[in-house]
C-alpha cells in the first residue's frame, strides 16, 4: 500500500518524491549492534577524528605486529565484524576499524557516497595499513579511494560481497521505495549536480584496474538475497590480481560471522 502510494505521489509531484528518495539514500537507517557486538567495541580503544564536519568513532584492538583495517557497509558499522576481530587477534594481527560518517557511533547528518570514499582514504592514509577487508558497499568506497588516491598501496584486500555499478544501488533505492523512473532521473541529475560526478562512470569494475593492489580475493555466497553473485563476480573477472571465491549458506550478512569463511579471510591474509 505505501509503495503504491508512493507512485501515485511520484506521478503527481515528481521533483519533491525525487528529494524524498535523495533523503532516504543520504540518511543511513543504522540497526542496532547484537550484545556480542558491544562487548566487542567496548575492548577496543576509541578515539574520535575529524572528518569535514563529521567526527568519526574510531576502534583499535592491539594484538600483533601486523595489522588489518575493517570497512563496513552503507548502513552497517564497525561492530558487525567482531567475529573476524576476535578471529584476527587470535591470529596475531592488530585490527583497526571505524563507522563512517552518519554510521554507528559517528557523528549524524546528510552523508554521501563521497563522504563515506573520501573518509575512507583519509583512515588509510593516517594509518598506513596494508591489508584491507571490506564488507559490501564498503567494497565500493574502498575502491574508489584508492583509485582516487594513487599514492595509496596496498598488500592484500579482500571483499566479502562487492556491489559494482553505483546506478545498481539508486536501482535498488528506487525500486524498493516505489519511485517511478521519471523520480529516479531527476534524483540522478540532483546527485550529479551536487557531487559533480557521472554516476553512469561510478564503477566498481572499471576502478579496480587502477588501483595498487597487490593481491585481492572476493568471496561471495551465491544465494546472497541483497547482491547477487553475478555482481562480485564481474568485479573479480575485471581484475587481474583477484581470486573469486563462491559459498553458499552464509547470506549477504552471515558471511560476516560464519567460522569457515572467517578461516579463509585469515588463510588469504597470511599467505
Amino acid at each position: 500500500m505505501l509503495k503504491k502510494t508512493i507512485g501515485i505521489l511520484s506521478f503527481l509531484f515528481p521533483n519533491q518524491m525525487a528529494n524524498y528518495a535523495y533523503k532516504k539514500m543520504s540518511n543511513p537507517q543504522i540497526s542496532k549492534l547484537r550484545p556480542h557486538e558491544i562487548e566487542c567495541l567496548d575492548k577496543s580503544e576509541k578515539k574520535r577524528i575529524t572528518y569535514n564536519n563529521f567526527y568519526i568513532q574510531t576502534y583499535t584492538w592491539k594484538g600483533g605486529d601486523k595489522s588489518v583495517l575493517a570497512i563496513h557497509g552503507w548502513e552497517g558499522q564497525a561492530g558487525n565484524f567482531s567475529d573476524l576481530v576476535y578471529e584476527l587477534l587470535d591470529n596475531g594481527y592488530t585490527v583497526y576499524a571505524f563507522d563512517a560518517p552518519s554510521h554507528g557511533f559517528s557523528s549524524k547528518q546528510e552523508t554521501s557516497v563521497m563522504d563515506f570514499t573520501n573518509c575512507v582514504a583519509d583512515v588509510i592514509r593516517t594509518l598506513g595499513v596494508k591489508n584491507i577487508v571490506s564488507h559490501s558497499f564498503g567494497g565500493v568506497a574502498t575502491t574508489y579511494a584508492l583509485y582516487q588516491n594513487q599514492d595509496l598501496k596496498i598488500d592484500k584486500y579482500l571483499l566479502l560481497t562487492t556491489p559494482d555499478k553505483f546506478g545498481d544501488r539508486i536501482n535498488w533505492i528506487s525500486d524498493h521505495v516505489g519511485i517511478s523512473d521519471k523520480v529516479k532521473s531527476i534524483m540522478i541529475n540532483n546527485i550529479e549536480k551536487s557531487t559533480g560526478l557521472d554516476v553512469s562512470t561510478l564503477n566498481v569494475s572499471n576502478f579496480v584496474k587502477e588501483i595498487n593492489v597487490k593481491k585481492a580475493m572476493i568471496i561471495h555466497d551465491k544465494f546472497d538475497k541483497v547482491l547477487p553473485m553475478e555482481i562480485s563476480k564481474n568485479v573479480a573477472d575485471n581484475w587481474d590480481v583477484c581470486t573469486f571465491k563462491e559459498i553458499e549458506g552464509t547470506g549477504h550478512f552471515r558471511i560476516l560471522r560464519t567460522p569457515h569463511v572467517l578461516d579463509d579471510i585469515v588463510s588469504f591474509l597470511k599467505n
